[in-house]
């Protein structure tokens, strides 16, 4: 069989590996902060109800626009940020990669630059990559934060034509203050601005906005016509399965990404059962109250057994410090428990559970740690 190597695949993807976690089947699975909770029986049904009507029109393409869904998105979020969004303001796509994606084809590109600050998602470089646009690594603080004069520093230097900001930030769980942003956002359109007179993209990722103890920053998107937050339904929606993510900015955004997306990208199906969910947003929410309230007992708990915690604004709590994450994460799978390691030094990352998963983690946590004590 011909391998990778053997292919005349581009230059910068040689050697690289695809993004992902381990999916290994064992009873307490906590590393690809997925929402714990099924969707409740009434939904389902409301699911079944709208992919059932739609399945008596596959034999047409979908609403290529979306756009009874981009406005039930835009309700959702007025009602959420208190920030009135029009539907021309709102994009959806199959999952907040694809809408990364989109912005990286309209705004990035060969010859330009994308510049985020590691750790943090690490999909933000592989797109670059996978777009052709450079990337440019910034600094994070000890505690995972952003600085904010480093962070104008390396952005004069580069001049990057796309900034991407992750709050609340994966894998460390830390949130950006409004403060930060602004300065940065100015910051960007004053290096581009004197290159070229049309100033930078700055890309708020707001996968986990609805667990933050922050209230969200898209209100900034007024006024600031190159400023995006993306969100997603995989979270708070606990919609994993159905890969829908989306956009709030400057309608003229709107219009760039349309002019690279696949024609009917969202599927008939999609966009019904996106809809469903929207209908039960209260209901979902109230499941994340529960994983806010359950992420803050783990932290504490965490503490307790004196281990090094990353104040967290997600679903996932960020914790070590270990001289090796890798022999931890293992002897943690040894238990029964799954975590993540991001790769960040002495770091691990476990998604928040329910009640019970979250005390067989804890568990795990107290043997292997009296185990190394041994």
């Amino acid at each position: 069989m011909t391998g990778i190597d053997q292919l005349p695949l581009r230059d910068e993807l040689r050697g690289k590996s695809p993004y992902g976690a381990p999916q290994l089947h064992v009873p307490v699975q906590l590393n690809t902060n997925e929402s714990p909770h099924p969707l409740p029986e009434a939904l389902v049904r409301r699911i079944a109800e709208r992919v059932a009507e739609a399945a008596r029109t596959l034999n047409r393409y979908p609403d290529r626009d979306a756009v009874a869904l981009r406005a039930q998105l835009a309700a959702y979020l007025t009602a959420t940020t208190g920030h009135p969004l029009d539907p021309a303001q709102v994009w959806a796509a199959n999952g907040s990669n694809e809408v990364l994606q989109q912005l990286l084809q309209a705004f990035g590109g060969p010859g330009r630059t994308a510049l985020g600050f590691d750790p943090s998602y690490s999909m933000h470089s592989l797109i670059a990559r996978g777009t052709g646009t450079g990337w440019i690594s910034g600094p994070r603080t000890e505690e995972f934060g952003v600085d904010v004069a480093a962070a104008e520093a390396v952005i004069r230097a580069h001049r990057p034509e796309v900034v991407f900001l992750c709050s609340p930030n994966n894998p460390t769980g830390t949130a950006l203050p409004a403060e930060t942003i602004l300065a940065l956002y100015e910051a960007a359109q004053d290096a581009r601005r004197a290159v070229d007179g049309r100033g930078a993209l700055v890309v708020v990722d707001e996968a986990y906005a609805e667990f933050s103890h922050r209230p969200s920053t898209l209100p900034l998107i007024e006024g600031r016509p190159t400023l995006v937050h993306t969100r997603t339904m995989s979270k708070a929606f606990g919609a994993a399965g159905l890969r829908l993510g989306y956009l709030a900015a400057d309608p003229a955004v709107v219009d760039a990404v349309q002019l690279v997306r696949l024609p009917y990208h969202l599927s008939a199906v999609t966009q019904a059962t996106a809809s469903a969910a929207l209908e039960f947003a209260d209901t979902l929410l109230g499941f994340v109250e529960e994983l806010k309230a359950e992420r803050d007992r783990v932290v504490e708990e965490l503490r307790a057994l004196g281990l090094d915690v990353t104040v967290s604004d997600a679903n996932f709590v960020q914790f070590g410090r270990f001289a090796d994450a890798g022999a931890v994460w293992r002897r943690l799978l040894d238990h029964g428990v799954l975590v993540r390691d991001n790769g960040v030094p002495g770091r691990l990352r476990v998604t928040t559970g329910t009640r019970a998963e979250n005390d067989a983690f804890l568990d795990a946590v107290r043997a292997v740690t009296k185990e190394s004590d041994e």
